[in-house]
């Protein structure tokens, strides 16, 4: 008889029950001045919603700076795959674009995964980005969050067609 490996041990799927109880995803209050709204969906490799998937954001104030008294949210996803954040326009950190940075935890995925939404209507600051301009056009393309109304979307695409960009983290 073949040995076959032992198929890997996964997590979740918890983190809509475990870790999303509170209303983690308003970084600012709906409503204030210069709010936005960054949204979108956490896809599968066939372009399905994942229903318990949980999001973090980490980001920089509006003038680009990261203060231990702002700039961290959590937000579950929907039955679609949906998340969204209630917060501040970046600001450029010194020598980079104005982004959020991501990670996703979601089941079948041994680790979370780690991304940057990029805001797609800052042409000059992102064709200035050393992260961006080390990705090919077609991979640069996957961190950029679309401009709609003054607010930005932001699908995750776990694997497949597209697939969104993410970087090694400790």
């Amino acid at each position: 008889m073949p040995r076959l490996p032992t198929p890997s041990q996964t997590v979740g799927p918890f983190f809509s029950s475990a870790l999303c109880t509170g209303p983690d995803a308003d970084l600012v209050e709906p409503g204030s001045d210069d709010v936005i709204a960054l949204y979108g969906r956490v896809l599968d490799g066939a372009g399905a919603g994942v229903p318990d998937a949980l999001v973090e954001l980490w980001q920089p104030d509006g003038e680009g700076r990261y203060r231990s008294d702002f700039g961290w949210g959590r937000s579950g996803t929907d039955s679609g795959g949906g998340y969204g954040f209630t917060t501040v326009r970046p600001g450029a950190p010194p020598g980079q674009a104005p982004c959020f940075t991501l990670l996703v935890f979601a089941r079948g995925l041994l680790k979370p995964v780690l991304t940057r939404a990029y805001l797609g209507d800052a042409e000059e600051a992102n064709a200035a980005d050393p992260v961006l301009a080390a990705l090919a056009p077609a991979d640069r393309a996957t961190l950029l969050a679309e401009p709609l109304a003054g607010d930005y979307r932001f699908d995750v695409r776990l694997q497949g067609a597209q697939q969104t960009v993410f970087f090694a983290h400790p």
